[in-house]
């Protein structure tokens, strides 16, 4: 398989991914999103759809909590992982793990709740469309989580990735006025880095609720 290395950084994001997931056993800490856990805890269960699934921690929360949920991921690896997580948990009936690549297609249907926790990518992510077809699949009276770094964590080394800001990504969804803005606003995270060091994260939080 040859790879192209173009200058608009089109490499293959599958092939990023599979690479990152397969290279350690465990990648992500296994715990729901904070913020996913805090919006979702107002809903009444439907269906939602969980945009960068990983390996599943948050589907597997909302499926526990009543939710039918479509995981979406684009590394095989990471949705194995998931799959083997919910069988343990007897949740394989409660989610559909659909391996995509969200540049090229989307998942069918609309969704109470579409959730995008940290969907940034160092491969190819055509961000702004695919956050756009996310709204277009929220179902009337349903709600669209986005949770973005507000910045870079302390131990990147480099700065090369720009997080764009609150009012940016509003912008870029182009909403119309059936739309309602619930939640705009940074919120600060403790966590540990790399070695276990205390550390504090922004995360720029949005949640939008469609008319019903």
């Amino acid at each position: 398989m040859t790879h192209s290395h173009d200058d608009d950084g089109s490499d293959d994001a599958r092939q990023f991914w599979e690479e990152r997931y397969s290279s350690s056993e465990r990648t992500w800490s296994g715990r729901v999103n904070a913020q996913l856990a805090a919006t979702a805890a107002d809903l009444t269960p439907g269906r939602a759809l969980d945009l960068g699934s990983g390996e599943g921690a948050d589907a597997l929360w909302l499926a526990e909590r009543g939710w039918q949920v479509v995981a979406v991921d684009v590394s095989d690896t990471a949705l194995q992982r998931a799959a083997e997580a919910a069988s343990q948990r007897n949740l394989l009936d409660r989610i559909e793990f659909q391996c995509l690549d969200l540049n090229e297609s989307f998942p069918e249907g609309t969704f109470d709740l579409v959730s995008v926790q940290y969907l940034h990518s160092p491969a190819r992510l055509e961000r702004e469309a695919v956050l756009r077809r996310a709204a277009d699949h929220v179902a009337p009276g349903g709600v669209l989580l986005i949770v973005d770094h507000g910045e870079a964590p302390p131990w990147a080394k480099q700065h090369l990735h720009r997080f764009p800001g609150i009012e940016e990504v509003l912008a870029s969804l182009q909403l119309d006025e059936t739309w309602t803005r619930l939640r705009a606003e940074q919120v600060e995270r403790e966590t540990l880095g790399p070695d276990e060091q205390p550390a504090t994260l922004v995360d720029n939080v949005m949640v939008l609720r469609k008319a019903a």
